[in-house]
């Protein structure tokens, strides 16, 4: 039917519309958990759940991710929800680096990539609670600016008027104002999902891939290579080790492993859901942050 169209188009096509049904449930489930966070969570239960002390705040949301698990795909509504509900944001992203990593899914999908062996697994925990950290030391004691956006839809500017009425609402009326709320949330995000998967398949397209390959002669510039794979192909945190797996022999475990750690952090369908809620400057600094540590961390390899 389509045979009159570039091949290229259609390869991108198809790639386009795998990204966007393999994301899609986790896209929707996300928005779900939003919405609960949204009518369910006050900022009085945050301040009775978290530790005051920031240090331990952060351990908190590191390992939080292995109880509440979600894939990268769906987790930036749900960190912007923690955000808006006081959950201090060095907590919320070391929540947001590690869980699509510690997830048990991915963990048992990473062991049976690498053969049923438990060093990748190790490697890539390891690495995403060495950026969780960095990264909330970094919002804890450094960043001084408000990095959400300042997005006033009329569900927030009436949100303090309606709070009380809420919280006296019968459990079906919270459950519909879940489900209402998850909707919004979904049409809102999906937009940038669609976008995100469009360039993520433009340039697996059109990217000269095969010349990229031929630059990973050097340890470092193999680590590089791996970090701009791992951005482009915005695989799901459930599939990318197979992808990396195969990879191995041709540049080493140190590059692989920034592979497995860097792509659930940063793909280009996340940074444009991010964009809908945080200030550019600061996914700027906090992309630039991820790359730096995670480089580091592969250079020990």
């Amino acid at each position: 039917m389509f045979d009159f169209l570039p091949r290229s188009i259609l390869q991108m096509s198809t790639i386009f519309l795998s990204i966007i049904i393999e994301a899609l449930p986790f896209v929707m489930l996300g928005c779900v958990i939003s919405g609960a966070l949204h009518v369910f969570l006050t900022p009085e239960r945050v301040k009775k759940l978290l530790p005051k002390n920031k240090f331990l705040s952060i351990c908190v949301g590191s390992v939080l991710g292995f109880f509440f698990p979600s894939c990268e795909c769906g987790i930036v509504p749900i960190i912007n929800q923690f955000v808006k509900k006081d959950v201090p944001v060095y907590t919320a992203f070391a929540f947001m680096v590690t869980a699509p990593i510690i997830n048990p899914i991915v963990l048992f999908s990473t062991y049976i990539a690498f053969g049923n062996s438990l060093k990748f697994v190790f490697l890539r925990v390891l690495g995403s609670f060495l950026v969780a950290m960095v990264v909330g030391i970094w919002l804890a004691y450094l960043n001084k600016e408000s990095i959400l956006k300042e997005i006033r839809s009329p569900e927030e500017v009436g949100h303090k008027e309606h709070k009380h009425e809420i919280e006296k609402t019968s459990f079906f009326q919270k459950v519909w104002s879940v489900l209402t709320h998850g909707i919004e949330e979904f049409f809102d995000t999906g937009r940038y999902l669609i976008i995100g998967s469009l360039l993520a398949a433009l340039m697996q397209t059109y990217l000269p891939t095969g010349a990229i390959l031929q630059l990973g002669h050097t340890k470092l510039l193999a680590i590089f290579v791996m970090l701009i794979l791992a951005a482009t192909l915005s695989l799901c945190s459930e599939a990318d080790a197979f992808i990396g797996s195969s990879l191995l022999s041709l540049f080493g475990s140190g590059p692989i492993v920034a592979f497995l750690v860097f792509g659930p952090m940063v793909d280009i369908k996340n940074l444009l859901m991010m964009k809908r809620y945080f200030k550019t400057t600061f996914i700027v600094k906090f992309v630039a942050l991820v790359t730096v540590t995670v480089t580091i961390y592969a250079l020990f390899i």
